[in-house]
């Protein structure tokens, strides 16, 4: 099975670095709109075999 990045093609080395405007646009301005594309879990709640 492919690695995430074997997937997208990406080198390795690669890291994120997004711009301002592309945090506040693709990430902040969803978030604060109740859309949120990444999900907030308390990892604290979980044993590591059980993470969703």
């Amino acid at each position: 099975m492919k690695g995430v990045a074997e997937q997208m093609h990406l080198l390795p080395g690669f890291r994120f670095h997004p711009y301002d405007e592309e945090l506040l646009l693709m990430y902040l301005l969803p978030k604060t709109l109740g859309v949120a594309l990444v999900a907030d879990i308390n990892l604290y709640r979980y044993d590591p075999w059980v993470l969703p």
